[in-house]
């Protein structure tokens, strides 16, 4: 699930960033969010192996 959300809003800034220019800082925001997302998912696979 979290590997979901990371990609998606991964995309999403991408998406934001290069095509739409718009807004910066809520694009950098979906930047942090997707990383945060991808790091938790990373430490509970880890802790439940």
């Amino acid at each position: 699930m979290f590997l979901t959300l990371f990609v998606v809003l991964l995309v999403l800034w991408l998406l934001g960033f290069f095509a739409f220019h718009i807004a910066g800082g809520l694009i950098h925001l979906l930047l942090i969010v997707a990383v945060i997302s991808l790091v938790v998912h990373l430490f509970r696979g880890r802790s439940m192996a």
